[in-house]
């Protein structure tokens, strides 16, 4: 993924509210496009960095879970 395509979804997104936020989210899940796949990265990455440890020891346990 290029820095420009992380630029623009960043750009995308910028400003909204929680519920617009949580909308793309819920659409890019519920679509199911591999093409929603970098956009949601993005999201994650910016979410993990503002995050404290423990919020990323709770991240890791329910992605753990969610995996088995």
């Amino acid at each position: 993924m290029s820095l420009n395509l992380r630029n623009a979804i960043i750009h995308n997104v910028s400003g909204n509210s929680q519920d617009e936020l949580k909308a793309t989210i819920v659409d890019a899940i519920q679509n199911g496009e591999e093409k929603m796949l970098p956009g949601l990265g993005v999201l994650f990455e910016i979410i993990w960095k503002n995050a404290s440890e423990e919020e990323k020891v709770e991240m890791l346990q329910t992605l753990e879970g969610g995996l088995r």
